[in-house]
């Protein structure tokens, strides 16, 4: 609307020098007629009563249409309007300029309005963003807060299922040590009973065989003596590497004779050494036929270990028959002495 007011009051553009010139004089002419009707007119009509709107192009046209401006001659007077059109051309001007200064405060005062328009968008815009980061920041913290714990109630948990394991591998080792004891001391106890009863069994049997074998003796011994009419009774004596005399059938016994059956019985005792504190010795008798076969054993000095014991009179058993002397013949008694760890 503005620049509408603006171009329809805007002068019209000279079209030649002539024009301007005769519009210049006409334009002088007519301030003079304005100035001598002016004070005429403003004593007998107030200002502002009958106000009309001037339109200064239409004016200069009338002008220009009244007075055209011949090639060279001298322009005509022409009459000057009424002194108020002066007026009303100014009051128009002063319209239009407080129009324009209208439009340009309320241009001012809208593109103030935007811009504190789009100051409280921005600010509003800002204050979203800062709202939407703190959410963000806040919901990160959150996720951050979430993920720690659960990463601490997962160690707890592995620490004390962990821990739980551990109490479980212990029972049961504890649990398997004490059936493996348990099954151990039971099979120990069987053994030992098993033992015990091969051992009374073999024992029993022993003596059995003893008691029969002293008998089968007894009974050779009497079928060689009655053969051999008469006899005399020896014996040797062996210890070690010791020499024994004795009288038998065939005579007296040989040197070392002793010492010979002591090598063959040796290899039959069945016997651990180091089960024995010391060295004790064990000395068995032994009543033989002139064959070497034994008649009777006995022990006459213990080592003071009775398995000890047991083991020289089983191997004298198992060495059965004796060696014969030198001259065919066994003594018919001879005295042996072993200890363990000869």
């Amino acid at each position: 609307m503005a620049t509408t007011s603006l171009h329809r009051y805007e002068p019209v553009r000279e079209r030649g020098t002539l024009r301007a010139f005769g519009l210049a004089v006409l334009t002088h002419i007519l301030l003079l007629i304005f100035l001598y009707f002016g004070v005429q007119w403003q004593s007998s009509t107030p200002r502002g009563e009958e106000a009309e709107l001037w339109d200064e192009a239409a004016v200069q046209q009338a002008v220009q249409q009244a007075a055209p401006v011949p090639d060279v001659k001298p322009e005509p007077v022409i009459k000057a309007p009424p002194a108020k059109v002066e007026e009303e051309a100014d009051i128009a001007l002063e319209q239009q300029k407080r129009k324009r200064e209208q439009e340009a405060a309320a241009a001012r005062e809208a593109e103030l309005a935007r811009r504190a328009a789009e100051a409280r968008a921005e600010a509003q815009r800002q204050a979203r963003l800062k709202e939407e980061q703190q959410a963000r920041q806040a919901e990160l913290q959150r996720k951050a807060l979430a993920e720690q714990q659960a990463k601490e109630k997962a160690a707890e948990k592995a620490a004390a299922d962990a821990a739980q394991a551990r109490k479980n591998a212990q029972l049961q080792a504890q649990a398997e040590a004490k059936a493996k004891a348990e099954a151990d001391a039971k099979q120990k106890e069987l053994k030992a009973k098993a033992a015990a009863e091969a051992k009374a069994k073999a024992d029993a049997e022993r003596k059995a065989n003893e008691s029969r074998a002293n008998a089968q003796r007894q009974a050779q011994l009497d079928r060689l003596r009655a053969m051999a009419g008469a006899g005399a009774t020896g014996t040797v004596a062996g210890s070690g590497g010791g020499v024994g005399n004795a009288q038998g059938t065939g005579g007296t016994a040989s040197a070392g004779y002793a010492e010979r059956v002591r090598a063959k019985v040796k290899p039959n005792i069945l016997f651990d050494p180091s089960a024995v504190n010391g060295n004790p010795s064990a000395v068995v008798s032994v009543q033989m036929a002139p064959d070497g076969s034994i008649l009777s054993k006995r022990l006459t000095k213990s080592s003071g270990n009775g398995a000890y014991d047991e083991a020289v009179m089983r191997a004298v058993e198992r060495s059965d028959p004796l060696p014969r002397d030198t001259n065919g013949k066994a003594p018919s008694s001879v005295i042996l002495t072993f200890r363990p760890k000869e």
